[in-house]
């Protein structure tokens, strides 16, 4: 570790990002803890992403910004943001850590008054932000976001440590997601009255994401589902956001099925979903936050990629040791909503359900 940080006993990590951008900073908080595991830390986050953090041992408190004051007017917001900064600047931070890049957790981390403040190099934004940092550092934007996280401390000079012998045994890159025991009990109890047995499979499948272009089409989806129950004798668990495109989607899906899942559809919080992956011999999907949330229970995944780029998102194997990137950048993603505009993306659409099915299958032979 650095010498140039003295007396570091209270933290601030920022990443003010949806839920899956959330969850995946918990290896670099696994990396703070090593370095400094006298200091309290407090990750900051936006609202509705806070389950994706809590329970973790690792951190002492999480606090939220309110994203919907930004649709309000100056002074009521203003008002807001006064009273958030006043009460940031009174835990009295010596370290403030931006995993996010934008140009408000850079004010955060400025106005945080901690004496340490730590944000990448590259991030752009408006004239005079690159002074609000105390270090900059440059990162490898192609590896995968848990190494990107990663190398901006390592930069700084705080390296990864094992854990595996103390208090929290987990691989030092292991993504977190803690689970209380009532949402397991839940769970125990929902699948016992729809007469679900111990020894039985079940693949949990959540088919949809806040950005529908990442879906794949809802009859190929049903015809898995089909083949799933019926060659396998396997339970299907589907599950989706309470977004209500998602949810329209997530029915139409279930439409097409012949064989109807046990479905929860938009009445699942992030732990019970997080339960059922636990419970589960497989997840499929596509790149949500669903998906890194059963990858980091350590089910295993497949996930179907199109214009997003598995070598930035992909699932996260907790047992995952190296530095260099799992994912190999085999192809470039261009990153669009859609292909001409239209929210639909080719490169998912020419998936054919046999070729998911032969990967699936591995699983389910064991």
């Amino acid at each position: 570790m650095s010498n140039e940080f003295k007396n570091i006993k209270k933290i601030l990590v920022i990443k003010l990002r949806h839920i899956g951008d959330v969850l995946l900073i918990t290896p670099a908080i696994r990396m703070l803890k090593d370095a400094f595991p006298d200091a309290r830390i407090t990750a900051l986050v936006n609202s509705g992403t806070e389950d994706a953090l809590k329970d973790n041992p690792l951190i002492a408190e999480v606090l939220s910004i309110d994203r919907s004051i930004l649709k309000q007017p100056l002074l009521p917001r203003a008002r807001y943001e006064f009273y958030f900064v006043k009460k940031l600047r009174e835990q009295g931070f010596d370290m403030a850590i931006d995993l996010t890049g934008g140009d408000r957790p850079a004010l955060y981390s400025f106005l945080s008054g901690a004496r340490y403040r730590i944000g990448h190099e590259q991030a752009e934004g408006f004239a005079g932000k690159k002074f609000l940092y105390t270090h900059r550092f440059s990162i490898d934007r192609d590896k995968h976001t848990v190494l990107q996280n990663l190398e901006l401390l390592e930069r700084a000079g705080i390296k990864v440590g094992d854990r595996r012998g103390g208090a929290c045994p987990r691989p030092p890159l292991a993504v977190d997601f803690y689970i209380p025991e009532q949402d397991e009990e839940w769970l125990k109890n929902i699948l016992r009255e729809k007469g679900v047995r111990e020894q039985d499979i079940i693949v949990h499948i959540h088919p949809t994401s806040r950005w529908l272009f990442k879906c794949w089409k809802d009859e190929a989806v049903a015809d898995v589902i089909d083949r799933i129950q019926e060659q396998y004798k396997a339970k299907v668990i589907v599950t989706c956001s309470p977004d209500k495109r998602e949810m329209d989607k997530a029915n139409r899906i279930i439409g097409f099925v012949k064989n109807k899942p046990i479905s929860f559809i938009g009445n699942i919080d992030l732990k019970k979903l997080g339960a059922i992956s636990k419970r589960a011999r497989l997840f499929f999907g596509v790149d949500s936050a669903p998906m890194h949330i059963a990858a980091a229970v350590n089910t295993p995944v497949v996930a179907l990629f199109g214009p997003s780029g598995a070598f930035h998102w992909g699932p996260w194997e907790n047992e995952y040791e190296g530095q260099e990137n799992p994912y190999n950048k085999k192809c470039i993603p261009c990153g669009k909503d859609g292909c001409d505009g239209n929210k639909v993306s080719d490169c998912l659409e020419d998936i054919g359900v046999d070729e998911v099915m032969e990967i699936i299958e591995r699983y389910l032979k064991r």
